[in-house]
């Protein structure tokens, strides 16, 4: 199945997605967020293929909050999650960083995750309880003995709710530099490959992390939320907190640091 996911995530970043880019009309949805052809293209090509690997209904991105909330509510042995595209906002503008995620989830969990990068061709994947992989090769790619302060941090600053916590990571910061991509499926795969040494994100949504934190879960990493320890469970599904590392040793000192600065 995970090899099946793959192959048509590919098939659709080159059919449907690639296509587009550098070539995309955009249009802004009522949330504000950047909608084009191909994040439609895209949906619609995953809502008629991902039943032939595993025969779930699925929710997408660019579905009606009520759709979705009733596909969640009533799907729990099985459910495929995608975000057709993450990173629009990059990819309508020509910024080369976005990808593909698909997620099969069982229960609240996820127990398949595939995310692809299209321009760099990479492609993310793991399988419950079997490891996670960078275009076959196991992850993490490496694991460096850090301290924090030379640590590299993924955070989106404008999603950290706390306004307290958004001002102290600007000024006070426990790490040595802090990305923000555009791509939260992507920041998971970094943070599981080693590009990154920790995370934390104020509220994603379900199809931001339905694939990456099961990726970052079987390279060993370490997940909880702001609100409690167990990730799968913390906050409200459409709208979890994160706050994770590939690094145990790294993950309890930026935990404490994060919970004692909100």
């Amino acid at each position: 199945m995970l090899q099946a996911l793959q192959t048509l995530v590919k098939h659709i970043a080159r059919t449907e997605v690639m296509p587009y880019f550098l070539n995309a009309g955009a249009n802004e949805k009522p949330d504000g967020s950047i909608l084009t052809e191909a994040d439609l293209a895209a949906q619609a090509a995953f809502a008629a293929a991902l039943p032939q690997i595993a025969d779930c209904p699925m929710l997408g991105e660019e579905m009606d909050d009520e759709t979705q909330r009733d596909l969640w509510l009533h799907n729990h042995d099985g459910l495929w999650v995608v975000d057709p595209i993450d990173g629009t906002t990059n990819f309508a503008n020509g910024f080369p960083h976005f990808a593909l995620s698909a997620a099969l989830m069982r229960r609240g969990k996820s127990v398949l995750g595939v995310v692809y990068d299209p321009v760099a061709d990479e492609c993310f994947a793991a399988e419950a309880g079997k490891g996670a992989f960078l275009n076959g090769r196991r992850l993490p790619l490496a694991v460096r003995g850090k301290k924090l302060h030379r640590a590299i941090a993924g955070v989106e600053i404008k999603y950290l709710r706390s306004g307290t916590l958004a001002g102290r990571m600007n000024t006070l910061s426990p790490v040595g530099s802090i990305r923000s991509m555009g791509s939260s499926t992507l920041d998971w795969c970094y943070l599981a490959a080693g590009r990154m040494d920790v995370y934390v994100h104020g509220g994603q949504k379900l199809w931001d992390y339905a694939a990456g934190a099961l990726i970052l879960a079987e390279a060993g990493g370490c997940i909880a939320t702001l609100e409690g320890d167990d990730f799968w469970s913390g906050g409200h599904v459409f709208q979890r907190s994160a706050i994770a590392a590939l690094n145990p040793e790294l993950f309890a000192p930026w935990l404490a640091w994060i919970r004692a600065n909100q």
